[in-house]
């Protein structure tokens, strides 16, 4: 069960990566409808790999209770562990392009609402 488990988890890190990468891609190309589009999915993926976490750690658990060596499960949960980082180095590098991105549209905003007069950038007279 536990090799399962593990083997499922790393599908669904591999196919959380694609989607990354996907943005990272859309970002430069401008593509943002499909950044949109991707949201759902990731967010689910997000879900799975928490719930499988659980489940991950709630077998280890039982087979610990039963008295079994864990340690033959070693190499297949280190290496689902370097996957995970693996994920989240890239998470980070596509936090370190939307981010700036992010700063520049608030500065323009902040810009132009100051030079508005602090009001909206509208004047509605009723």
């Amino acid at each position: 069960m536990i090799n399962k488990i593990v083997d499922e988890m790393k599908q669904v890190i591999f196919k959380m990566k694609t989607a990354i990468n996907d943005d990272i891609e859309d970002i430069k190309a401008a593509n943002h409808d499909k950044l949109l589009d991707r949201n759902d999915l990731k967010l689910e993926l997000m879900d799975k790999i928490v719930k499988l976490k659980q489940h991950l750690n709630d077998e280890l658990v039982k087979e610990l209770q039963k008295g079994t060596d864990v340690n033959i499960f070693r190499d297949k949960v280190d290496s689902l562990e370097d996957d995970l980082r693996s994920l989240y180095e890239l998470n980070g590098k596509l936090a370190s392009i939307v981010l700036p991105i992010k700063q520049m549209y608030k500065e323009m905003v902040d810009d132009l609402t100051e030079h508005n007069g602090g009001g909206s950038l509208i004047d509605v007279k009723a």
